[in-house]
C-alpha cells in the first residue's frame, strides 16, 4: 500500500486462484476455513522445527465447498505457491486484527491465536497448517485463472474552502440519501440545480483536479494535506461512507471502447495525459461513470495504519486482498 503516492497506476494482476487461498486466510475474510493438520511432508525442511503446543482439531466440510461465483477444491500445502519461502510471521498481525470482528468459522482460531506464542516463520507455519486448510478456488466452470488487483491510499493536496484553483469537492453524504435510490447520478449533481442544492454545505475538502477526486472515490479513502482557513496545514484521512446507487463504470474503458487509448496506454498517467490533450471532453468523460462516492473525515493519529476495509478493521499493508463476497465471504 502506497501512502504517498499522487500520481496512482491502476494495475490488473494475473495470478494463480490457487494463493487466493492463502490470501483469504490470512485476511481472515470469514471464508469458513476449518481446521485440520496437514502431512508434515508438505512443507520443505528448513531446519529443525520449533516445538508448538497442539491445536484442537476441527472438522470441516468433505469435498468440493461450492459458492455462488465460486468453488473450493481441497488442495495441500504444497500446492501454495510461495508457502515455503513466505515471511508467515508477518501474517500473524493481519490475523489478530480481523480476529476484532471475526467471522463465526473462526472464532475458535482466534481464541487459539491469543494464547499462541509463535517467534519465528518455523512455528508459525506449523501452527497454521494445523490450524488451517488450503483451498484451490476455482470458477464454477472450473478456470483457475483470476484477476489481482492492486490497492493503495493516494495522498493528496485539498483545501477546506474552495479557491481559485480547487473547485472540486468532495461531499459528505447528504441528507436526503437514504430516502432516494438510486441518487443523483454524477452528471446530474454536477450540472442540476435540484441536485446540487441537495449536497451544498456537505463539502468536506476542495481539489485541484477531477481526476484526483476520482481516484479517491475508486479507491475508497484517502489522505489529504489539508489546508485550513486560518492557513494551518494537518493531515487527515477521508474513508468510503456511501454512493449514489448507480453502478460503477471505468472511464479507462470508455476511452479505449472510444478508440481515444490503446488498453496499454489506460493507465491513470494515461488518461490524465488524455485530457491534458482534450480539455474540453473532460466532463463528457467523466459522467461516463454515474457513481459518486461520498466521504467522512477521519483524525490521522498513527499514520502506520491502514484505512479500514471491508470487515471493518485495517488493512495490512502486503497482507491485504479485495475478494469478491460471492466467492469468498466476508461477513462476520
Amino acid at each position: 500500500m502506497n501512502h504517498t503516492s499522487s500520481r496512482p497506476e491502476a494495475r490488473s494482476i494475473p495470478f494463480s486462484l490457487a494463493g487466493l487461498s492463502l490470501l483469504c486466510m490470512a485476511l481472515l475474510t470469514g471464508c469458513q476455513w476449518l481446521s485440520k493438520p496437514q502431512p508434515a511432508s508438505s512443507v520443505p525442511p528448513v531446519a529443525s522445527p520449533t516445538a508448538v503446543p497442539a491445536a484442537p482439531k476441527l472438522e470441516w466440510p468433505a469435498g468440493v465447498v461450492e459458492r455462488p461465483r465460486a468453488r473450493w477444491v481441497p488442495a495441500a500445502w504444497g500446492e501454495l505457491p510461495g508457502w515455503g519461502l513466505d515471511r508467515v510471521t508477518e501474517v500473524l498481525p493481519a490475523l489478530r486484527r480481523s480476529c476484532v470482528r471475526p467471522a463465526e468459522g473462526w472464532l475458535m482460531l482466534c481464541a487459539q491465536l491469543r494464547t499462541q506464542t509463535l517467534k519465528d516463520d518455523i512455528a508459525t507455519r506449523r501452527w497454521l497448517e494445523d490450524s488451517l486448510r488450503v483451498y484451490r478456488v476455482e470458477s464454477l466452470t472450473g478456470d483457475a485463472q483470476g484477476l489481482l488487483t492492486g490497492y493503495y491510499e493516494p495522498l493528496m493536496t485539498a483545501s477546506r474552502q474552495p479557491t481559485e484553483t480547487r473547485r472540486v469537492p468532495l461531499w459528505a453524504p447528504p441528507a436526503d440519501l437514504a430516502s432516494r435510490r438510486p441518487y443523483w447520478t454524477r452528471q446530474e449533481l454536477e450540472s442540476l440545480p435540484a441536485a446540487q442544492a441537495a449536497v451544498k454545505g456537505r463539502e468536506i475538502a476542495y481539489l485541484d483536479d477531477p481526476l484526483d477526486a476520482l481516484v479517491l472515490q475508486i479507491q475508497g479513502s484517502g489522505r489529504l494535506r489539508l489546508q485550513e482557513p486560518d492557513g494551518s496545514e494537518r493531515m487527515v484521512r477521508i474513508a468510503y461512507a456511501d454512493h449514489n446507487g448507480h453502478p460503477y463504470r471505468s472511464v479507462g474503458r470508455w476511452l479505449i471502447e472510444q478508440g481515444e487509448l490503446k488498453a496499454s496506454e489506460a493507465s491513470w498517467p494515461g488518461i490524465k495525459e488524455w485530457t491534458r490533450r482534450n480539455p474540453t471532453r473532460l466532463q463528457e468523460m467523466m459522467w461516463q461513470n454515474p457513481r459518486m462516492v461520498f466521504f467522512r473525515e477521519e483524525p490521522l493519529p498513527d499514520p502506520s495504519v491502514g484505512p479500514k476495509g471491508a470487515q471493518g478493521v485495517p488493512l495490512s499493508p502486503g497482507r491485504s486482498v479485495a475478494v469478491d463476497p460471492k466467492a469468498c465471504p466476508t461477513a462476520a
